[in-house]
């Protein structure tokens, strides 16, 4: 494969991203996923509005009605839920698990390419999407109780694949807009969308007393903020760059690379075990990629 600015956006936001996840495990507990997120998501917010007025200026360009709705249902679906239902499972189960989970990316966003934007499956991508599955089965298949709770595991799984789905459902929804619309206005559009969403989720819930009290806590800052920087405005960045500038299903099987630096850093920074199981669950997935990728 040659490697052009799209790939290389792929394969830069896959390994921000899985920093910015080690980053957020090191905090540890302090914050809940939903206030984790939320943080994240103000930050990114922050720091776009001066990025718009620096590249592409703040005058509002031309959107449809539909076309400004899809961006922002797809924030919505994309970042308010599913990041928050990611850094659940990553609470629930570690790094290292949750990375190997996020395998299903590639072959959701595959899935739904063919289904709406036009793109083939094939016989070997359906191998490769079930090699992808074995690595994961393998990977979270409860060998050692006292490792990780047989009952967080299955939730953690659950919010796993929930997330990656929903990222899926998103990028592909927005996928057409990338192509034909400003760069980071409609970035800007997605996570005002998920920003909104949570907010409006705080008014709804009564939540919103709560969340204050939870961010005027001591918190491990130095990990939440680096982390939330990379997660929510580096690696999106570059990560949209990558779908806008290649076909969605290379980017996405691109973007799995940040699983197996996931589980390395896990175990170089968090100590978390990489034991056969985890090493050939990671060779089954990379395989299981590869073959979707030359299919």
């Amino acid at each position: 494969m040659v490697i052009g600015w799209g790939e290389f956006f792929a394969l830069a936001s896959a390994f921000c991203w899985a920093f910015a996840i080690i980053l957020f495990r090191r905090s540890g507990d302090a914050l809940p996923p939903f206030e984790l997120n939320l943080f994240k998501n103000l930050l990114g917010f922050a720091l776009i509005i001066p990025t718009l007025a620096v590249f592409e200026g703040l005058q509002i360009p031309e959107y449809s009605l539909t076309e400004a709705g899809i961006a922002i249902v797809s924030g919505f679906l994309g970042i308010a839920v599913a990041d928050t239902w990611y850094l659940r499972a990553l609470s629930l189960m570690g790094a290292s698990r949750t990375g190997i989970v996020a395998s299903l990316l590639s072959p959701f966003v595959i899935l739904l390419s063919v289904l709406f934007l036009g793109e083939s499956l094939h016989g070997w991508q359906l191998a490769g999407f079930a090699l992808v599955m074995s690595g994961i089965l393998l990977v979270t298949w409860r060998q050692n109780r006292r490792e990780v709770d047989a009952a967080h595991l299955g939730k953690g799984v659950f919010y796993g694949v929930g997330a990656v789905f929903l990222m899926a459902v998103g990028v592909v929804m927005v996928k057409e807009i990338l192509e034909t619309r400003p760069f980071i206005w409609t970035t800007a559009l997605r996570l005002a969308g998920g920003l909104s969403g949570m907010l409006i989720y705080m008014v709804v819930r009564g939540r919103v007393g709560v969340v204050m009290q939870r961010f005027r806590q001591p918190l491990p800052w130095k990990f939440i903020v680096p982390a939330s920087f990379l997660g929510a405005y580096v690696s999106m960045m570059m990560w949209l760059a990558g779908y806008k500038l290649i076909p969605a299903s290379e980017a996405s099987i691109l973007n799995e690379t940040a699983n197996a630096w996931i589980v390395l850093l896990a175990w170089l920074m968090l100590g978390e075990s990489i034991g056969y199981r985890k090493v050939a669950g990671i060779l089954l997935t990379s395989i299981g990629v590869v073959i979707m990728l030359l299919a």
